[in-house]
């Protein structure tokens, strides 16, 4: 009697183990860091700024764009972003202590002249601040297609390309008469 208690014992603790094992060996998503947003988020190590949800709205031709992004100084003192793209003069955006910096938003997004990247694409871009040597990061570039990104276009949204409607099928169409 005490060894088939012990066997069910065993084999309950068997099953709740193998129920919930790979748990233990799986990593949990909650932990995963990733930019929630069409954006990438840059932290630099070195410097006190951080860098939330940047990306590039350009024209068509990839000729021009802004650059959009939040800069945020967590510290109690001002501090300068450098923005830097290969070819392009260097930007500096200065951010109060313990502000925060919309580009796009509650500022003007940076305009950048030859930009010579189209929508889809991505492009290399440094960003440093403080004494560190800064963070390089693939930005995404992006086209005002998009309603919300239509007024962050060059040009405004009446440079934005619109959206083409959806092509319906023949057949639906007759289906539904």
């Amino acid at each position: 009697m005490k060894s088939r208690l012990v066997a069910s014992a065993a084999l309950g603790a068997l099953v709740l183990l193998g129920a919930t094992g790979c748990t233990f060996i799986s990593p949990q998503a909650t932990t995963i860091e990733y930019s929630a947003s069409d954006g990438v988020n840059i932290s630099d190590a070195d410097g006190p700024l951080d860098v939330r949800n940047v990306f590039i709205v350009a024209n068509e031709d990839g000729s021009v764009g802004n650059l959009v992004a939040a800069i945020v100084n967590p510290t109690d003192e001002k501090a300068t972003l450098t923005i830097t793209l290969a070819g392009i003069d260097p930007f500096a955006v200065t951010v109060p202590a313990h502000g925060t910096v919309s580009l796009g938003a509650d500022e003007e997004p940076l305009s950048i002249v030859d930009l010579d990247t189209k929508p889809g694409a991505t492009v290399e871009v440094h960003f440093q601040s403080g004494d560190g040597s800064g963070a390089k990061a693939d930005v995404p570039v992006l086209d005002g297609t998009l309603p919300y990104y239509a007024d962050l276009t060059p040009g405004g949204a009446e440079n934005a390309p619109k959206p083409e409607p959806a092509e319906e099928d023949e057949s639906e169409e007759e289906s539904s008469h």
